[in-house]
């Protein structure tokens, strides 16, 4: 389904660039501003700045003079009113719309657009009666004002969600995990090293290092974790501790 995004007499550039930006996040390009205050309202600074990089949105945009301008092609209406109208259309949430919305197989193909009135007034009696619903976002009865860049996101994210949405992206990259012979080397070191400060007797080493493998094996080591040990067990070896100086008195090794 091709989607678009129309601003109606929007009076903030700020505004514009909040939609912009809403709208990249989500995977969505095709934004048309019917009747803005501004008629360079795509190049003033503000715009810009607020778009915080979706200066594509903003470069594909257009400024058109009338609402039938700006809905051609389009086949699906969503007003966005808080307030409901008489002889207007249902009102929504836009999840339990958008649910539905993607099931419709006659839709197929076809545009939806989501129209956004200005910051002051919303949108006009006459805009919201050619939708075909009136999606509500749940929020505070006491207090339901959304900034209008802020609103774009809510459905912006809503419907990119109903469409399929995206994966969660990492924020770090996945480390590699070691292998046998990087474990065995770490192993290798450590066993010098615990010799070196007198924990392990090697005339009598009993069962420590298989104990140890193990619960290396268990700990999924990385290849930074490895690096990690290996810097211990160097320090280890730099400690200066004579032989057994961490026994208890009478012990000559640990299993």
């Amino acid at each position: 389904m091709q989607t678009r995004f129309v601003l109606i007499n929007t009076s903030h550039a700020g505004n514009v660039g909040a939609t912009a930006r809403a709208m990249k996040t989500m995977g969505f390009d095709d934004l048309v501003l019917v009747a803005p205050r501004w008629a360079n309202v795509l190049n003033r600074e503000e715009t810009i700045q607020r778009a915080s990089g979706a200066l594509d949105v903003l470069k594909n945009a257009r400024i058109v003079a009338t609402l039938d301008e700006a809905l051609d092609g389009v086949t699906h209406l969503c007003a966005t009113a808080m307030t409901p109208r008489d002889f207007g259309p249902p009102a929504v949430a836009p999840r339990q719309h958008f649910e539905q919305l993607v099931k419709v197989d006659s839709l197929a193909g076809q545009g939806v657009a989501f129209l956004f009135g200005s910051e002051r007034f919303g949108m006009q009696n006459e805009d919201v009666y050619r939708c075909h619903v009136a999606l509500s976002i749940p929020s505070n009865p006491e207090f339901g004002s959304l900034n209008l860049g802020a609103a774009v996101q809510v459905l912006a994210y809503e419907w990119r969600l109903a469409l399929g949405g995206y994966a969660v992206q990492d924020a770090i990259v996945p480390s590699q995990l070691a292998d046998a012979a990087q474990l065995a080397g770490m192993l290798a070191h450590w066993e010098r090293a615990l010799v070196g400060i007198g924990f392990l007797d090697p005339q009598a080493p009993k069962k420590l290092m298989p104990r140890l493998n193990q619960l290396f094996n268990r700990a999924s080591l990385t290849r930074e974790d490895i690096h990690i040990l290996r810097g211990i067990a160097k320090m280890m070896n730099r400690s200066g501790l004579p032989p057994n100086a961490l026994l208890p008195t009478g012990a000559a090794t640990r299993d």
